[in-house]
């Protein structure tokens, strides 16, 4: 992959680094070394890492992995021992590190088929390789400017694969090169990435004859760190670089073709999962089986084949709509057509499936016409980012609708294999946890005797419904406080409460939503993305998808918290003051970092505050704007403090908020008045709730040198009016951002409520007319003025003087 340079390279893996960082007590989970192991085996696994002093436990996403002890060696390092079953699944498996405090993020590690082998430095000279078996796997690491050499021996038309992991293990980004040369150092095969195994290497090939043959493992633009693990596989087991057909229904033996294989085309038996979905198959023969799987898709769709020829709109393959086919663009400029009937007015979803899914060499591009006249009603290149396509078409018509898949750039060839898939829309529902911190997936450390709060998200597709959500296999001493999501929201507090005997340890929670409209038949599963290498833009290189929420009961910490539960409704244009109680041990005096888990819709809170140092309490302002979601909302707020190795964070116990429409309606006029005079402000008001007493209406945000006093009303008061004086020295101009308050006292509290654009404008006064003297005109005597010429009355003054006179 050459367009990642040196500097580039250098950079993303500071980037990750600085990712990868946690400020809390968590523990951070770096690496396994070896990054893997024999299935079959039983062997000793060194962690490393920080903060892991407090080690207990590791949990694994999968079955068929068991840790049989474990010692802690320093705040960086711990041994394990794992046994890997026989029958463990070959591939890539995940789990996090569970200490007294915490839950680290996950960390990736690899099950093979065949044995470990360790590299042996210094194997850098091409003349001195360091020789292994055929069928075994290295562990290596490749430094700056590092090439291994690794020297096998093989027969004339035996088959030699080196299949290398590097980026997959999730550690920084890697990019891989791997070569196999003969013994006068000319290059047979080479790979830098090969799809199948995204941005790692597959090399493969005959033996042309007799001898030794050197693989030569390096970063492809000679970089490399401490970090750039790598596992190589070297043997003769089998290595198809694409499966055809694509998959077929659940439970069912189909037979399929290897694709890409140095030893030609070959078919297989393959017995299909119960389940719908991916399924990763592991090519294998006598000589053994690949290290890495081919994907195949599992549907209990109806599904059909190509059948050449189809390259024109007349000859496309017939296929149902539901429905799959499968097919190749196996030559440059090659194009496939496929047809379906459509009812007419359905919105039918039309996904092809081919680089991202299958990890096939095609670039797909799909378009969708009628087959009647050739219209073409949609088309699609990539879709959300995805490489893949996928478009949605209404049927104009009960008639025929034909697919056409293609190659982005034209090209082809046997690897170019590709699925489509034709359903109707349906109910689909997924689950997700929110990230506090960027890049890192949220996990549950409870505290003993604590609580602890996260936030839950429902992702709806093609329905609504209120949503009833339940957790399975919850460590023990641990209670689930939570309630339904509402049909008009997509998030969910979640609260678990842990017992004062609670037992150290943790669990995968599999965390479950259903529609409580019984018509509605489906349920909906978490999905926890972690990214673990980040390329340009902070693209998603390569991480891990989890089904489970991770909850762990941690050590008792020095504080708990508690919000006092207000006794009156914040309004819509109102705010309140959310008192918040901390509970200290003897001894702990740090201060404790607050928020509220979620806003409510209309609802902000400052993220700012803190219980002081040594202090019990604090106040978080909230503020409700003009249309924020009237009714009762369950809220909690967390805390975060200081504590051992890190930060401690808790939540409160649920509180109820209640916001309500406002007091009153407000109406504002406008006012004018000269510097040293007075003048009033009258403030409308429209009860909109009763309360008893009198409420205090003030106002807010005079300019310098302009006061009034506030004014009690009761709520039948329709107005609000202020003596307003301006001294002499108030600032002059237009002032547009004084704002009206009123305060209502109900059980004790106030409820506030403030609104605004009341403008005053300060003018200053006009100046005093001067009296001009006159000329004296010594020789004549002075003239009496004229009488000036008496205007006539206009008729708006006539009708205001006769009221005046009472005619």
């Amino acid at each position: 992959m050459k367009r990642f340079q040196a500097l580039g390279l250098a950079l993303l893996v500071v980037s990750l680094f600085a990712a990868k960082v946690s400020f809390g007590a968590d523990p951070n989970l770096q690496r396994f070394d070896p990054p893997g192991f024999q299935r079959g085996t039983e062997l000793e696994v060194v962690l490393r890492g920080d903060r892991i002093a407090d080690a207990q436990d590791l949990l694994f996403y999968e079955s068929g992995i068991e840790m049989k002890s474990m010692t802690v060696e320093n705040d960086k390092t711990a041994k394990v021992t794992l046994a890997i079953k026989p029958e463990c699944r070959l591939g890539q498996h995940a789990c996090r590190l569970r200490t007294a405090s915490g839950l680290s993020d996950v960390c990736l590690f690899y099950v093979g088929a065949m044995p470990e082998v360790e590299e042996k430095e210094p194997n850098n000279d091409f003349k001195e390789p360091q020789a292994v078996a055929m069928n075994s796997t290295v562990n290596g690491i490749v430094q700056n400017e590092d090439v291994d050499y690794f020297v096998v021996e093989a027969k004339k038309g035996e088959r030699i694969t080196a299949e290398l992991t590097g980026l997959r293990l999730g550690r920084t980004f890697f990019d891989p090169y791997v070569a196999i040369l003969n013994e006068q150092r000319f290059e047979l095969a080479k790979s830098d990435d090969e799809p199948l195994v995204y941005q790692d290497c597959i090399c493969s090939m005959l033996a042309p004859e007799d001898g030794k043959y050197i693989i030569q493992v390096r970063e492809s633009s000679y970089g490399g760190n401490g970090n750039c693990a790598y596992r190589l596989s070297i043997g003769n087991f089998p290595r198809p670089l694409g499966i055809f057909p694509t998959g077929g229904k659940p439970g069912e033996e189909i037979e399929v073709t290897w694709l890409g294989d140095p030893s030609g085309t070959q078919t297989a038996k393959v017995k299909l999962p119960e389940e719908e979905g991916e399924f990763l198959y592991y090519p294998e023969d006598q000589y053994g089986i690949a290290p890495s799987p081919n994907r195949l898709l599992v549907s209990s769709l109806p599904t059909a084949v190509e059948a050449e020829p189809n390259n024109e709109r007349k000859d496309a393959t017939p296929m149902e709509g539901p429905g799959v086919a499968s097919g190749v663009i196996g030559e440059k400029g090659d194009e496939d057509f496929f047809k379906f009937m459509a009812k007419k007015g359905q919105d039918y979803e039309i996904r092809v499936y081919a680089r991202e899914t299958l990890r096939s060499y095609l670039d797909p591009v799909v378009d969708v016409y009628r087959m009647t006249n050739g219209q073409r009603l949609q088309g699609n290149d990539d879709s959300n980012g995805n490489i893949d396509s996928y478009l949605t078409v209404k049927a104009p018509e009960d008639e025929e609708l034909v697919i056409r898949v293609r190659d982005h750039l034209g090209t082809g060839g046997p690897l170019s294999v590709y699925r489509i898939e034709v359903t109707q829309k349906t109910p689909k529902l997924t689950v997700e946890i929110p990230e506090v911190q960027q890049y890192v997936a949220r996990t549950i450390s409870v505290p003993q005797d604590n609580y602890m709060a996260i936030l839950v998200s429902a992702r709806r597709e093609n329905f609504g419904s209120e949503l009833a959500f339940s957790f399975d296999d919850i460590p023990e001493g641990v209670e689930v406080i939570t309630f339904p999501m509402a049909e008009n929201t997509n998030v969910l507090p979640v609260m678990l409460k842990a017992k004062p005997d609670a037992k150290l340890a943790g669990k995968l929670v599999d965390v479950v939503a259903k529609p409580t409209k019984e018509e509605l038949k489906l349920e909906g599963h978490v999905r926890q993305r972690t990214m673990l290498v980040r390329g340009q833009n902070a693209r998603d290189m390569w991480g891990h998808d989890a089904q489970h929420m991770a909850v762990a009961v941690t050590e008792k910490v020095p504080y708990k918290l508690e919000i006092v539960q207000p006794k009156v409704p914040v309004v819509r244009d109102g705010s309140m003051q959310l008192k918040v109680v901390a509970t200290r041990e003897e001894g702990f005096d740090s201060e404790i970092r607050l928020r509220l888990l979620n806003d409510p819709p209309g609802i902000g809170a400052s993220r700012s505050i803190k219980i002081e140092k040594g202090q019990t309490e604090a106040t978080i302002p909230v503020t409700a704007n003009g249309g924020a979601q009237i009714g009762t909302h369950k809220i909690c707020v967390l805390g975060s403090a200081p504590h051992k190795a890190g930060n401690v964070e808790v939540s409160t116990p649920f509180a109820d908020l209640e916001v309500a429409d406002r007091v009153v309606d407000m109406a504002f006029n406008k006012a004018a008045c000269e510097q040293g005079q007075e003048t009033k402000i009258i403030v409308g008001l429209t009860p909109k709730r009763e309360f008893p007493g009198e409420a205090t209406v003030q106002l807010l945000g005079l300019p310098a040198g302009v006061t009034a006093e506030p004014i009690k009303v009761n709520k039948d008061a329709t107005e609000a009016v202020f003596d307003v004086k301006v001294a002499k020295d108030a600032k002059d101009g237009k002032h547009a951002s004084i704002v009206a308050r009123i305060t209502v006292t109900e059980n004790e509290e106030p409820i506030i409520q403030t609104n605004g654009n009341i403008e005053l404008r300060v003018d200053k006064p006009l100046p005093p007319k001067v009296a001009t003297a006159k000329p004296k005109d010594e020789g004549k005597k002075a003239e009496a003025p004229k009488p000036k010429p008496e205007r006539p009355l206009t008729r708006l003054e006539q009708l205001r003087l006769a009221k005046e006179q009472g005619e």
